[in-house]
C-alpha cells in the first residue's frame, strides 16, 4: 500500500513563499508519476503541478506558471512544490497525488489516473 505524507503548509502573507514536501512509502517511488493538487472551499480538486516518473517532464496550471516549481528527489522518495509570490486565491488544501499508471503519455497528462492521495496540508494566504 502506497502512503503519502505532506508537510510544509501554513499561514503566510500575500507575496510570501512556502515549500511543500510529500514523502512516499510502500512503493518504488521512481516508478510513480507525482503531482500536487489543491481544493479550495466550494471548489473541485484541481491539478496544480505534476512531474513524470521517467524524464521529469512537468506540468503547471496557468495559475501556477512563473510562481510555483515542482521537483522530485527519487533518492529521498520525495516530491516538492516551491510556491513563491503567493496570493490569497492560492488558499486551499494541497494534496500530493501519485500514480503508476500511464498518466503521462505522448506529452499529455491524464489527471483522472491519480488514485493515491496524501492527507492534505492547509495553505492559507492572507491579504
Amino acid at each position: 500500500q502506497v502512503q503519502l505524507v505532506e508537510s510544509g503548509g501554513g499561514l503566510v502573507q500575500a507575496g510570501g513563499s512556502l515549500r511543500l514536501s510529500c514523502t512516499a512509502s510502500g512503493c518504488t517511488f521512481s516508478s510513480y508519476n507525482m503531482g500536487w493538487f489543491r481544493q479550495a472551499p466550494g471548489r473541485e480538486r484541481e491539478a496544480i503541478s505534476c512531474i513524470s516518473k521517467l524524464d521529469g517532464a512537468t506540468f503547471y496550471a496557468d495559475s501556477a506558471k512563473g510562481r510555483f516549481t515542482i521537483s522530485r528527489d527519487d533518492a529521498e522518495n520525495t516530491v516538492y512544490l516551491q510556491m513563491n509570490n503567493l496570493k490569497p486565491e492560492d488558499t486551499a488544501v494541497y494534496y500530493c497525488g501519485a500514480t503508476n499508471m500511464e498518466a503521462f503519455y505522448g506529452g499529455y497528462w491524464d489527471f483522472s489516473l491519480f488514485g493515491t492521495w496524501g492527507q492534505g496540508t492547509q495553505v492559507t494566504v492572507s491579504s
